[in-house]
């Protein structure tokens, strides 16, 4: 049936969404009031739109609401939390009555959303990132041939952030037709009036331009509301944009379209005013204290064990090279797994991957944010999301790692391109910071591989492992240092070399692990012996174990890193070493120690610091 020859919803069915809205409006505001805090004229601008999604289009098991069946509610503006509470109560999800425990500490609702609750994939709160979580949980979605739609709800303050245009290009280029992206065009920001107020068609334009279907309403005409979810339902081939022109507040006199209530509760006394005016109280129990907490997250899915990698013994391979052979071979047995690149596939080797199973493979193009939201949404379908990119450009992205860190979603990325032994392009795309970018993730897993095995290892090793994991890979051709028999369990690292006569503990990972055993040779030449270790998981780290090899190289300690000092492998180590109470009798923290310019590799690693002559300097002046 065409969009056109749908029937009109009956009228009866417009006076309940209509009643669910109202019903959803009170209880925002209810909740909030008795938080102290929040953010219900937020809510009461979206009330009849979040009703119409719910209680009309959506297909929606609220015994399983982030099964595979059911459709996605993803609410963009994450402030609006009391709103979709109030929805998934009404539809069945728990009680109305845990509602009013909004933000309390006791509560899993909290003042955003995150996915502790039943039906919700993605947190959300840091606004821009619900449309490429949509897009990736849609695209999930259509993988698994599912017809299952996602809606996206989105306000106008956030339509000023690029991510979202991001997403909107991304979706429109790849067709993503069960995606419905709702704007509420309330005009009212935080502090200001909105960039474009009340002007929907501006918003029509710009979704268009990105290949989308968008219509414009009334986002408080409920009989508009649902002939606008029938016509998007109904429409194939195109994402479908509903631009509602709404007000804040919403349906009570005091608050609709008034500056300075955004994020403010009403008192008890404005409470019942507001609730007179919109027809009445509503009845709430008292509550249980039960929690709703969802028992398990999506983690990846397991897999059985994969034929061992293979190299020849005199390769040279780039760490970079042999994460896309890994991808490859795990993609091979891990149907979930899918690889986006951000338009650098054949700088990454995500193309290896990519022409060997192209239905799993998106060109996410320059846009680093769009790419790890749809992670996200890929990871809450049951998805094995690799997300690459040069490591200097994932910075762009930072906000949407620590936001998918709050989702608890076991997303991938890749990293290449990392230090000052990239060489000639220069500081612009040399990743000096993002150890400490990793590390400071909530729950994070920063590995580091030095060669193709222990790379090809590792790829796998982050495909079975719960939470973020950050895998950094580098630009040159290294020698190998493994074999295909070797495992890489995680947290550990690998003793290269080791004496009883070992002077020093020298630390070092990726390209620094070379040039540290150019160093234990050189050194060996003048009768000193050092002891060296691939610190290939930066974090977490075994201090227990890393503390024991300390101790029997004498306690003293260098280490070596392509990153600046702060915050990186030096750091880590050392923390990791005081926690197991070890820490070291003298120290050496080698790493890149000033701003870099172009040049051949070997003459960058040995101008910035972090050179075999740099590591046997070191270990002399600890004599």
């Amino acid at each position: 049936m065409s969009a056109t020859s749908r029937p009109a919803p009956s009228s009866s069915t417009i006076d309940a969404i209509r009643e669910k809205a109202r019903r959803l409006g009170i209880l925002s505001m209810m909740a909030t009031t008795a938080a102290g805090s929040g953010h219900p004229t937020s809510c009461l601008s979206a009330a009849q739109l979040t009703a119409g999604v719910f209680f009309y289009a959506m297909k929606f098991d609220p015994k399983n609401p982030n099964g595979p069946e059911s459709d996605r509610f993803v609410l963009s503006k994450g402030h609006a939390a009391p709103l979709l509470y109030a929805a998934l109560a009404e539809a069945g999800v728990f009680p109305d009555s845990r509602v009013m425990t909004l933000r309390q500490f006791s509560s899993e609702l909290e003042g955003h959303p995150t996915p502790r609750i039943p039906g919700v994939d993605a947190a959300t709160g840091s606004l821009g990132q619900g449309l490429s979580v949509g897009a990736g949980l849609a695209i999930g979605a259509k993988m698994d041939k599912l017809g299952t739609r996602v809606y996206v709800l989105m306000g106008d303050g956030e339509l000023a952030e690029g991510s979202v245009w991001e997403g909107a290009a991304f979706a429109g280029h790849y067709a993503i037709d069960n995606l419905i992206a709702i704007a509420d065009i309330n005009a009212l920001g935080q502090s200001d009036r909105t960039m474009y107020k009340h002007d929907t068609e501006i918003y029509r334009r710009k979704f268009e331009s990105e290949g989308w279907d968008a219509q414009v309403i009334d986002g408080h005409d409920i009989a508009a509301i649902l002939a606008a979810l029938d016509r998007a339902k109904a429409a194939n081939g195109r994402p479908q944009a509903i631009i509602a022109r709404t007000l804040k507040g919403h349906g009570v006199s005091f608050l609709a379209d008034k500056d300075g209530w955004h994020g403010k509760a009403l008192s008890k006394e404005q409470l019942a005013k507001a609730i007179e005016e919109m027809g009445g109280p509503i009845n709430v129990r008292a509550d249980s204290g039960r929690s709703y907490e969802r028992a398990n997250l999506p983690q990846p899915p397991d897999f059985p064990e994969l034929p061992a990698p293979s190299y020849k013994p005199d390769a040279s391979v780039a760490t970079r090279e042999a994460y896309g052979a890994a991808l490859k071979r795990i993609g091979a047995i891990n149907p979930h797994v899918v690889a986006v690149d951000g338009d650098v596939k054949n700088s990454t080797f995500a193309e290896i991957f990519g022409d060997a199973y192209p239905e799993r493979f998106y060109q996410g193009y320059i846009a680093e944010q769009n790419i790890i939201s749809v992670g996200v949404g890929l990871a809450a379908r049951g998805k094995v999301p690799f997300l690459s990119s040069f490591a200097c450009f994932l910075a762009r992205a930072y906000d949407q790692v620590r936001m998918a860190a709050i989702s608890r979603s076991p997303i991938k990325l890749c990293g290449s391109h990392c230090g000052v032994s990239i060489g000639e392009d220069g500081p612009s795309q040399m990743a000096l910071e993002d150890i400490a970018a990793f590390r400071a993730i909530h729950s994070s897993v920063v590995l580091y591989p030095s060669d193709a095995y222990s790379a090809d290892r590792l790829t796998e090793e982050a495909a079975r492992l719960q939470g973020i994991t950050y895998i950094r890979t580098s630009r040159p051709k290294m020698p190998l240092l493994y074999s295909a028999a070797d495992k890489f369990p995680v947290p550990g690292f690998k003793v290269l070399r080791q004496s009883e006569n070992d002077r020093a503990l020298v630390i070092g990972a990726g390209i620094t692990v070379h040039e540290a055993l150019k160093a234990f040779e050189e050194l060996k030449q003048r009768g000193v012996s050092i002891r060296v270790v691939d610190l290939y998981c930066v974090k977490p780290i075994d201090g227990k174990h890393l503390a024991e090899q300390l101790k029997a190289a004498g306690g003293n300690l260098i280490t070596v890193e392509d990153h600046y000092p702060e915050g990186g492998l030096g750091e880590a180590v050392i923390s990791a070493l005081v926690e197991a109470g070890t820490p070291p009798k003298k120290f050496k923290k080698l790493a890149v120690n000033g701003m870099p310019h172009s040049g051949k590799p070997d003459e960058l690693i040995d101008a910035f610091g972090i050179s075999a002559r740099h590591i046997i300097g070191a270990i002399l002046s600890q004599s």
